[in-house]
C-alpha cells in the first residue's frame, strides 16, 4: 500500500531555465523532484545576458505558476512586431520576407526570468554546487541512480529516482551517454540577443535606428 502511494521521483540535471521549469511542471503533476546544478547558487546581480522571448503560451504557463501573475509583466517588455529581412549588399537591395504586427511576445533578461520561476520552487530541491558525474539504470529498468560530486566538500552522493531529465545544455553529458556520436552542427548564422530598457529615453538614437529598421 505504501509503495502504491509513493510519489514518483525525477532527477533533473541542470538548473537553468529549462531545468527549473521542468521541475515546476513535474511538481505540479505530483512528482518529487531533485535538481542537480554545478553552479554554487542561484544567479544574482545585474540582469545581464541573453534576452528571452516568451510567446503567448509560455506567458500563460509562467503566469499560472505565480501567486501574483502581474510579476511577469514587471520584469518584461513588450515585443509586438516580428520582421525578417534579406539584404543583398552587392545590389544594395533590402527585402522584407515576413512581418507580423500581432506578435504579442514578451522579452525578459535571463536572470530575471530564472529568478521568477526559481522562487516558486521549494528551496531544498535544488542541489547547488553539485557536479553531475554519471548514472546507471537498475537491472529491472525501474529506477535510475545518479552520482554527483559536491564541489564544496568533494563528497560523492547518490540520488535514486524514477526519471532522469537531461537539462544540462547543448553539450549535455547525459545525452552523450545515449548519443555518443552526436555532434553540434553550425547552422550558418549568428544571433546576438539582448534586452535594453529605453522606456525613459524613447527618442534616443538607438531607438530611432530600431524603428527605422523595422518600419
Amino acid at each position: 500500500m505504501r509503495e502504491r502511494m509513493r510519489k514518483p521521483k525525477a532527477i533533473i540535471v541542470g538548473g537553468s531555465i529549462a531545468g527549473i521549469s521542468c521541475a515546476k511542471a513535474l511538481i505540479l503533476a505530483g512528482w518529487d523532484v531533485v535538481v542537480i546544478e554545478k553552479t554554487r547558487g542561484p544567479p544574482t546581480g545585474n540582469p545581464t545576458g541573453a534576452g528571452i522571448a516568451l510567446h503567448p503560451l509560455s506567458q500563460k504557463i509562467v503566469k499560472s505558476w505565480l501567486h501574483q501573475p502581474d510579476l511577469l509583466h514587471n520584469i518584461t517588455l513588450p515585443f509586438t512586431i516580428d520582421q525578417n529581412r534579406a539584404v543583398d549588399r552587392e545590389k544594395n537591395i533590402c527585402r522584407v520576407l515576413a512581418r507580423d504586427e500581432t506578435f504579442n511576445y514578451l522579452v525578459a533578461h535571463w536572470t530575471d526570468l530564472h529568478g521568477l520561476i526559481y522562487n516558486t520552487l521549494p528551496v531544498e530541491i535544488v542541489f547547488w554546487g553539485h557536479l553531475y558525474l554519471t548514472f546507471c539504470i537498475s537491472h529491472d529498468k525501474s529506477t535510475v541512480n545518479v552520482k554527483a560530486k559536491n564541489l564544496r566538500t568533494d563528497e560523492i552522493i547518490d540520488v535514486v529516482g524514477d526519471l532522469l531529465v537531461a537539462a544540462d545544455g547543448s553539450r549535455s553529458s547525459v545525452r552523450q551517454t545515449f548519443l555518443p556520436d552526436s555532434k553540434l552542427r553550425y547552422t550558418g548564422y549568428c544571433a546576438w540577443r539582448g534586452v535594453f530598457d529605453f522606456s525613459e529615453n524613447e527618442n534616443s538614437e538607438t531607438i530611432q535606428g530600431i524603428r527605422k529598421g523595422i518600419s
